[in-house]
């Protein structure tokens, strides 16, 4: 593959090194991957998936079979009561409203207990907008604790913000925009466990995105009350071309579902459009769809630390999602990162994005995403505001060769317009 590059007798080299390096954490994601595969495997056994099930329903899905045994095998893999997976959930954003709007009323209270939620969720809670229909519109009150500057929760904070309005308390797994360790099974297990002392009646409500199947369980598992996440992420197996998903306690979903469709409705009807196989095949892939990913982020986190980056987490570190941050020197290093990224794409390679305002956004943004799948982020994609300090975000990769093409794509890039010396290519010993 080498032959590729200008850089043909360094990337060699060092690719060599790294891998040798890396060798002992990719066995153990490919372990992860494993009993996870046979976790899925043994619920398609249980619900004794056929061919029938595949079929998509019309109308109003009245008694769509293949629709209501994957609700099941979510429930089942995900150690929950209820699943609800659907292709009317367009986005991970919709599905998380769809939650938070199911499960909270007026003069009820929102407690973020991870800072500040994703960007695109400010507008929905109505911390920036112009409302129009926003959790504060519906009179609904919003607070959030800062993490403290490791990263990890402030309890003593979080205690005193719980009070007799506190109906949903949310935690978000992933780092989003943050540099920050995403959060582990046992550090969650602590979240849930330590608010549930405080107020047993909340509702504990966990952004999943990005998460799922990076370790043996979910946090359904460990006491969270409902799990939200996006089929064009990690449970879609790459083979999902939209949806989202919502599983946990029973009557949390019912309630849910009731935003979803309509009350007295909820999860009874809903045709899936011709999606049911789609998914079905997707979350079967998907554990080893996202160790691919996993051992990218690990591979290019080792890569770019050994030319200088800092880089969040480390590649010797657990991986609790399938991002990886990177911090560049520079507002410029950063775009070229980027658009490298975007060049080593099977799709849409041979353009360069630039950075813009999107909605839902805050600052501009650039996004690489030479994808089969619009916004799919198991797929190899990156993106960044662009302020500084200069963080870009990668996420997902299919394979892990198309990884290893797409950041060595990235980094020839940046050496041709010079924000990389090739004196970084002298290999050290760390």
């Amino acid at each position: 593959m080498y032959s590729f590059f200008s850089l043909e007798n360094e990337f060699k080299e060092m690719v060599l090194k790294i891998e040798e390096k890396i060798a002992h954490r990719l066995k153990e994601i490919d372990r992860i991957a494993e009993y996870n595969q046979g976790k899925v495997l043994k619920a398609f056994q249980k619900y004794q998936v056929s061919d029938f099930h595949l079929q998509s329903s019309t109308g109003y899905g009245y008694d769509d079979v293949g629709r209501d045994t994957l609700d099941k095998i979510y429930a089942d893999v995900f150690q929950a009561e209820v699943g609800l997976v659907r292709p009317h959930i367009v986005s991970g954003t919709h599905a998380l409203a769809i939650g938070l709007f199911g499960l909270l009323r007026p003069g009820d209270e929102l407690l973020y207990i991870t800072g500040d939620p994703y960007d695109t969720l400010e507008e929905v809670i109505g911390i920036h907008g112009e409302g129009m229909g926003s959790l504060k519109e519906w009179g609904v009150s919003y607070q959030s604790v800062p993490l403290l500057e490791n990263g990890k929760v402030d309890f003593e904070k979080v205690a005193k913000a719980i009070n007799h309005k506190t109906k949903v308390i949310a935690i978000q797994r992933s780092r989003g925009y943050a540099w920050r360790p995403s959060f582990s099974i046992d550090d969650m297990k602590e979240m849930i466990e330590f608010v549930k002392e405080i107020k047993s009646d909340t509702i504990t409500f966990i952004d999943n995105c990005y998460g799922e199947f990076t370790d043996k369980v979910e946090p359904t598992a460990i006491g969270a009350d409902v799990i939200v996440g996006s089929l064009i992420k990690n449970p879609g197996g790459g083979v999902a071309k939209t949806g989202g998903y919502l599983v946990g306690k029973e009557t949390v979903i019912k309630q849910i579902s009731y935003r979803l469709t309509a009350p007295g409705i909820g999860a009874k009807v809903g045709a899936m459009y011709g999606h049911t196989a789609d998914f079905y095949q997707g979350f079967f892939l998907a554990p080893h769809f996202v160790a691919e990913a996993l051992k990218g982020g690990v591979f290019a986190s080792a890569l770019l630390e050994q030319l200088g980056y800092d880089t969040n987490p480390h590649w010797n570190e657990k991986r609790n999602d399938i991002i990886q941050a990177i911090r560049f020197f520079n507002q410029e290093a950063l775009i070229a990162f980027l658009q490298g990224l975007q060049k080593g794409s099977p799709i849409d390679g041979h353009y360069a994005p630039e950075p813009s305002l999107l909605p839902g956004y805050q600052d501009p943004v650039i996004m690489a995403a030479g994808v089969f799948i619009q916004g799919a982020s198991l797929e190899l994609s990156g993106d960044a505001p662009v302020k500084d300090p200069y963080i870009g975000y990668i996420q997902g990769g299919l394979t892990y060769q198309h990884v290893k093409w797409g950041i060595l794509t990235a980094i020839q890039l940046m050496v041709d317009k010079g924000y990389i010396s090739k004196d970084r290519f002298a290999l050290k010993d760390n």
